[in-house]
């Protein structure tokens, strides 16, 4: 969803008939108030939610003013009747357990249910009216994680905590090993590649030794390494070879994951599909795409990969109306106003 400096106002709901559906993710958070029959009251954006590196209170902080916008563009306040948090960095079930207390403290709603982003993207691909349960998400954004569920409820999820737990990629770790093999092919170490020019070039620097120069004191933020990610595409689309197998070694853990969740699911045998969200994913590069799709046919036959290109807000929204038995309009209906806002 977009953010709405204003907002929409619609007057004379109170907060109780009403819940909060929030995405946060590691570069920006949504937040919609919703009503019970599926209207979108109002929306705010704001910046990203990561606790590993200001605390959870102090992420909470942030995310209160966001929540605190979007309320005033519904023209109503907490407390509403949930919260439905899908949340970056929440990668653990005890993580969850701890920020849904910290959540519940905050006292935005009546009642609180946290699940990491994953979660959002997995139900925002499902259908509404429970015809198909089972599913994998799988989510290549700044980092990147899987989740998986059967239909009977059964879930199966990585801790997704980076290389500490064996991870590998999303648009930071693509950029990483972009400059990397960029920095060995300046200094004779490794294989040539045109990421050695072009990393640089991007920032208007003359080698990759000033790249990280510039990197290492400061003169170029650290925060905008993951702008090489998009480039590093660009040079694989050209044909560098370097380049051209980091693309491949990305898909190829994409299709690990998912593999990986339909055989500990046990849903190897039926057609299950599996959902891809995430910025690095939602860039549809055909590199990417083409080999995810050709791993996937092979390792699960019976899978159908997907895109899911609504915003992660509603899936937030949609596991809030689940969890209040909503009408089978209040869906339909968030769905089209998600649609109508715009990822």
């Amino acid at each position: 969803m977009n953010d709405t400096a204003d907002g929409r106002t619609t007057g004379g709901r109170s907060p109780g008939e009403a819940f909060l559906a929030v995405d946060a993710g590691n570069s920006k958070t949504d937040v919609a108030v919703v009503a019970a029959d599926g209207a979108v009251l109002g929306t705010a954006r704001g910046g990203g939610f990561q606790p590993p590196v200001v605390g959870v209170e102090t992420a909470l902080d942030d995310l209160e003013l966001t929540i605190a916008r979007a309320a005033r563009a519904a023209g109503t306040e907490p407390p509403f009747a949930l919260v439905s948090a899908c949340l970056a960095n929440a990668d653990l079930p005890r993580e969850e357990r701890e920020v849904t207390a910290a959540v519940g403290r905050r006292g935005w709603g009546r009642a609180t249910h946290v699940a990491n982003d994953t979660f959002a993207v997995l139900r925002a691909g499902l259908p509404d009216d429970g015809s198909v349960r089972r599913g994998v998400a799988v989510v290549c954004g700044a980092g990147v994680n899987c989740v998986g569920r059967a239909d009977d409820g059964r879930v199966h999820r990585f801790p997704a905590l980076g290389r500490l737990s064996g991870d590998w990629g999303g648009g930071g770790g693509l950029s990483d090993e972009a400059l990397w093999h960029a920095a060995r092919a300046e200094d004779g170490r490794g294989e040539c590649t045109e990421l050695a020019r072009a990393l640089p070039a991007y920032f208007g620097l003359p080698t990759m030794y000033a790249l990280i120069e510039g990197l290492h004191l400061g003169d170029v933020p650290v925060t905008r390494k993951h702008e090489l990610a998009p480039l590093l595409f660009e040079v694989a689309a050209a044909g560098d070879p370097v380049a051209r197998a980091l693309v491949h070694r990305q898909a190829d853990e994409i299709v690990a994951l998912a593999a990986v969740t339909l055989t500990r699911l046990g849903l190897l045998a039926h057609a299950t599909p599996v959902l891809l969200g995430g910025s690095v994913l939602a860039a549809r590069h055909p590199m990417l795409h083409d080999r995810l799709t050709e791993g996937l046919a092979d390792r699960a036959p019976r899978a159908t990969a997907r895109l899911v290109s609504a915003p992660p807000v509603l899936g937030a929204g949609l596991l809030a109306l689940d969890e209040l038995r909503a009408a089978e309009g209040a869906y339909a209906r968030l769905r089209e106003q998600c649609d109508t806002a715009g990822a």
